[in-house]
């Protein structure tokens, strides 16, 4: 599969598919030759961004916000060939999902507060002397601005 064509499809699909197809891809992308923990590291910071309102309001709009994780930053013609990786990566998007929809004090949280992250082999932001929250693999998790989840609109 191509790149271009998921991100084409998420825009196509209900909510809360097209999320789950876009963290999947997020996982595949920036951590498939991690570890288990470090793609649910990964995750978690796309939906604690998410919460925050401040890169969108869904999880496609956060993981496709001008060059903040890999679906912007790889060529749209980037093929997803490791099937096994990308059967793994859907796993983790959708488990960590479940574990976010419940009530912040009951999910595990891998990198608490943790923002953003860096690869230190492909990348050297600006930001990188933030907060260390957690190294997991060869990505440092960090807190490089304290992200609080937008309030939410009273429900009738």
């Amino acid at each position: 599969m191509k790149l271009a064509w998921i991100l084409w499809l998420s825009q196509m699909l209900p909510q809360p598919a097209a999320d789950s197809l876009c963290l999947s891809t997020t996982v595949y992308l920036e951590a498939r030759d991690q570890t288990l923990r470090g793609q649910q590291a990964v995750a978690e910071v796309a939906l604690r961004r998410r919460d925050s309102g401040l890169w969108g309001d869904s999880v496609c709009e956060v993981v496709t916000a001008r060059k903040q994780f890999a679906p912007t930053i790889v060529a749209p013609g980037t093929r997803l060939q490791n099937a096994d990786a990308w059967a793994k990566s859907v796993s983790v998007a959708l488990n960590a999902e479940r574990n976010w929809a419940l009530p912040p004090g009951q999910r595990k949280e891998l990198v608490p507060g943790a923002s953003h992250f860096m690869a230190h082999q492909i990348a050297s932001p600006s930001w990188r002397n933030a907060y260390r929250v957690a190294t997991i693999g060869d990505h440092t998790f960090l807190r490089v601005q304290s992200l609080k989840p937008q309030a939410q609109p009273p429900r009738s």
